[in-house]
């Protein structure tokens, strides 16, 4: 007989039935005789125990102990003259036995065996039902049992997720170790595993963000600082590298089967090609090849699914987004193609891109792939397709169909995962795999039906399927046809609530979460995990997903059934709520937690902005973008909606729709951070600008704040002073307005004011008013902006060690919010503040700017680094150094970005001082007069602006003079 304590006191026989043990007190007073057992308890304690009241006589417990040996067998219980005792084997008492597996487990892992560690304490861990002791919990006989218990099960969880991690599962291990840290904040063994886990899958700043917040509860719950250990995760973190990581090929939950000759012959065309391609119908493997080969070779890879687009001209954005860069910088950059940005992110790098599913984008995809090999000497691509690319020096790898022995083996393992202890029968095997061409797909898909068919049944379906009799050599449009038939009858022996739920998954256009596809497919978890066992959907890491040659199929049965526009509006309203959801929260404090979140749903964001384009659903559109704008303009992605933007402006015309102003200024602002802006910004400025006034008139708030601080961003690089002007007084009016950010912003921006008016005094303070503001709000965007420009000021006064102080507080917070190319600036800044003192410092800022630049796809960033190293060597007179550098810079800068105004007026007059120390007077003067007429561009302030940044005296004095 067995005993469990680890939640409802219960009882079970040897074969596995439940004993019935009666009421609540007989389970008190068995649970009561189970915290020890095989020791004595007192006829009174039990007493008091089971009843505090009072109320149970001795004669009572003797009474409830006779019904228990009824129930249990007369042997089971033990009168002595001091009370009772249970007879059992300790080990058939659920908490001994966790107990001991746990103290095992614990030995494994101080011993290096991880995985025998994790075995056995998820074994033991699996033995909690509920709370321990859950009947007597509150009294003072099991009270400490029951808090003991629960120590150890904490220590068992942490031991548990210390194996995971070190055996490589980091990214499953989050969700719970958040749960948890959430119900125990001052665990700090906790925290660290957190911390460590986040810091493994690339997220360094919320790893940061844990530190902090357990730092927090410490201080205020107890008056503690971090552990040592904690501390030394803490400092590791804040030194690590912030370079992004591209993203990694799908994680397999199921074994590889069959290609290893493949695998090699592929490996080795792609050590003497830069690109091969894998070519075969859909259903064969190409994905899981591309993958096993994605994780052998030495330097480094970038998996792209190209299956969620439906648009070509978003191919290059997508590989920016699987790279981990951003689409611009916080400061909001002036316009660059991302192909361009993706081309100086990939020009230096030693990669293997991994293009998957790229037939139904076939012409863009050659296209991108052919400029990128030319402007990328060490840069190779694997990709996937059932169609070759068609391009000069691609590599053509056919996938077939599996040999008979290699389709036998795929069988016969997917069978034994679902049906334990499959025995099979080889001529049964090979009957199947025969009729199913050696497909993967439709084995796989074959397989999963023996959980609930056997063997031989299997077969005969098969075989009045495909008419497998008479077959000779097939082709590939049968093999297809093969697998579309298979797919097929797998589905017609779904129950209905699993096709419905299948059919309305093909809305999302890559994964979801369990949560999202519940929702959007009206369907329970049951029912999720049910088509997954069947191989209509794959689990893994929190999230389900569906083969492409699947969701095809999925695809048509919507719409056969009439659903399409249902599940459609279902899934936009999801990704809507929860846009909308974390828009608030991406100004405060836990932005690090909501933009993964957000980041999560990005291609599911695109495709409900393109499927409400399309449909002409003008409000639904201009909400899904205004909700999502800023987390767009943070993450730097909002070059992905912008020819949505446009094209929904196209809907519109030049109106705003009513009650939707505040949206459709913000379309304008999003359709102009495209390539083809500047024509829709001129168009529809002022309109939106009109609307924007009346949403946020000073005295009251409109509802997306981070418009106001685009809008003068944008305005400010624009050449006609009265739309400069304009947008300064808009925002300058949120001076008292209910919304924080909203004031916190407009303080920002009243800094510009004073600069251009020369008052230096009135610019620190307003840009340290603002700094304060976006700081208690927890928003590191705006902090970094206000930091930014106060590092300036106090370069500017000559303060460069407060100046470089500020600039290390602005890198900090950029690195947490995933803002390469904005660390890149920021370094190239502190190089400034430091060249006088420390030139060697300066140097290995611009080095490594140079390097994040490069990382970011930032050719602007890139040629401020330039300009720096230029610099140095114009200080060391090194001449024709410098003059190279200078050189290389001006030919990255864009002219017509304001941001990079100063960086420009620095590298001319820089290549004219060069001319002067060369004697080249005529070319000095010329480079002078070309500094001063871009610097004038800037306007009224530009005087001041350009003083700030250290520029020489005659350019200055001759911006001054216009």
């Amino acid at each position: 007989m067995r005993f469990g304590i680890l939640g409802e006191t219960k009882a079970w026989r040897d074969d596995g039935s439940e004993v019935p043990l009666g009421g609540p007190a007989r389970r008190a007073l068995l649970a009561l005789l189970l915290v020890r057992p095989g020791e004595v308890v007192s006829a009174d304690r039990l007493a008091e125990e089971v009843d505090p009241a009072g109320a149970l006589s001795a004669h009572a417990v003797q009474s409830q102990v006779s019904r228990l040996r009824t129930a249990l067998g007369p042997a089971a219980i033990e009168r002595s003259a001091a009370g009772y005792r249970i007879v059992v084997e300790l080990d058939a008492v659920d908490a001994c036995r966790f107990e001991r597996l746990a103290g095992r487990g614990r030995a494994a892992l101080r011993d290096g065996e991880a995985e025998q560690a994790v075995a056995l304490l998820r074994e033991a861990l699996g033995l909690w039902r509920g709370p321990a002791l859950a009947e007597v919990a509150e009294r003072e006989t099991a009270r400490a049992a029951a808090v003991r218990l629960e120590e150890l099960r904490l220590a068992a969880l942490e031991d548990r997720f210390e194996g995971a991690l070190r055996l490589g599962d980091h990214r499953a291990a989050v969700p719970e170790l958040r749960a948890l840290v959430g119900r125990h904040p001052l665990r700090e063994q906790l925290a660290a595993l957190l911390m460590r886990a986040l810091f493994a899958e690339g997220g360094q700043a919320e790893a940061l963000v844990v530190f902090e917040e357990t730092r927090r509860h410490l201080a205020e719950q107890l008056g503690a600082d971090p552990s040592a250990e904690l501390a030394a995760i803490h400092r590791e973190l804040l030194s690590a590298d912030p370079t992004p990581s591209p993203t990694a090929p799908p994680a397999q939950l199921t074994s590889f089967v069959g290609r290893a000759g493949e695998v090699n012959e592929t490996a080795e065309l792609l050590r003497v090609a830069r690109l091969v391609t894998l070519v075969g119908p859909g259903g064969v493997g190409k994905t899981r090849l591309a993958v096993e080969l994605a994780g052998s070779p030495a330097d480094e890879v970038c998996f792209a699914e190209l299956a969620p687009l439906r648009d070509g001209a978003a191919l290059p954005q997508a590989l920016l987004g699987a790279l981990g860069l951003r689409g611009n910088g916080l400061h909001l950059d002036g316009v660059r193609a991302p192909l361009d940005r993706l081309i100086t992110a990939l020009s230096d790098r030693m990669l293997l891109l991994v293009l998957d599913n790229c037939e139904h984008l076939v012409e863009e995809s050659a296209a991108l792939v052919a400029r990128l090999l030319a402007t990328c000497p060490r840069l190779r691509i694997l990709a996937t397709s059932r169609e070759p690319l068609g391009i000069i020096g691609e590599s053509l790898q056919y996938v077939g169909p599996l040999d008979e022995d290699a389709a036998m083996r795929l069988f016969t393992d997917r069978a034994a995962a679902v049906r334990r202890g499959f025995a099979p029968d080889p001529a049964l095997v090979r009957r199947i795999c025969t009729a199913l061409d050696g497909l993967p797909l439709a084995i796989e898909l074959a397989a999963a039906r023996l959980r609930t068919m056997e063997i031989a049944d299997l077969a005969g379906r098969l075989d009045d399927l495909l008419g497998i009799a008479g077959r000779g050599t097939r082709t590939a449009d049968q093999r297809h046809r093969t697998l579309r038939s298979v797919v097929a009858w797998g589905w017609d022996l779904l129950s209905e609530s699993e096709r419905r739920a299948a059919r309305r998954f093909a809305v999302f256009a890559g994964g979801a979460s369990a949560e999202a596809a519940a929702g959007v497919c009206d369907a329970d978890g049951e029912t999720l995990e049910s088509l997954a066992d069947k191989s209509f959907l794959q689990a893994g890491r929190g999230r389900y997903r569906m083969l492409e040659t699947i969701r095809t199929f999925a695809a048509e049965q919507l719409a056969a059934a009439g659903e399409q526009d249902v599940a459609e509006r279902a899934h936009g309203r999801y990704v809507r709520q929860l846009v909308r959801t974390a828009d608030p929260y991406l100004r405060t404090a836990e932005q690090l937690e909501w933009l993964p979140v957000v980041t999560a749903v990005h291609d599911d964001l695109l495709t409900a902005v393109r499927r409400a384009v399309r449909a002409q659903e003008v409000a639904a559109a201009l909400d899904l973008l205004a909700s999502a704008s800023a987390y767009l303009w943070i993450r730097g992605a909002s070059t992905s909606v912008a020819p949505h933007a446009a094209a929904l402006l196209e809907t519109i015309g030049d109106r705003p729709p009513a009650g939707r102003g505040e949206e459709y200024a913000v379309c304008v602002l999003l359709a102009a951070s495209g390539s083809a802006g500047q024509p829709v910004w001129q168009r529809h400025r002022a309109a939106a600008e009109q609307a924007l006034a009346a949403a946020w008139p000073g005295e009251r708030a409109g509802r997306y704040p981070v418009a106001l601080l685009v809008w003068m961003m944008r305005s400010a690089g624009q050449a006609q002073a009265d739309d400069r002007q304009s947008a300064f007084e808009l925002v300058s009016a949120q001076h008292d307005c209910p919304e924080p950010w909203a004031r916190a912003v407009a303080r920002y921006v009243s800094g510009f004011g004073f600069l251009g008016t020369g008052d230096t005094p009135g610019a620190e303070r307003a840009f340290g008013l603002a700094g304060d503001a976006f700081g208690a709000l927890g928003d590191r965007w705006g902090s970094a902006l206000a930091l930014d420009m106060l590092a300036g000021l106090a370069a500017g006064r000559g303060d460069r060690a407060e100046a470089v102080a500020l600039t290390d507080r602005a890198l900090a917070l950029t690195e947490q919010l995933g803002a390469l190319e904005d660390a890149a600036d920021l370094l190239v800044s502190r190089g400034d503040q430091l060249a006088a003192d420390d030139p060697a410092a300066a140097g290995a800022d611009y080095v490594r700017a140079a390097e994040l630049a490069v990382g970011a796809g930032s050719a602007d960033g890139l040629a401020a680094a330039l300009r720096g190293q230029a610099d140095l060597a114009l200080s060391e007179g090194d001449l024709t150094a410098a003059e190279r550098l200078y050189s290389e810079a001006l030919e990255r800068i864009d002219p017509h970005w304001i941001k990079a105004l100063c960086n420009r007026v620095r590298t001319l007059t820089g290549l004219a001082r060069v001319a002067e120390l060369r004697g080249d007077h005529v070319t000095a003067r010329t480079h002078y007069r070309t500094a001063a007429e871009a610097a004038a561009e800037a306007g009224p302030s530009a005087p001041a602006v350009l003083g700030l940044f250290g520029l020489p005296a005659p350019v200055v004095e001759a911006v001054s003079r216009r």
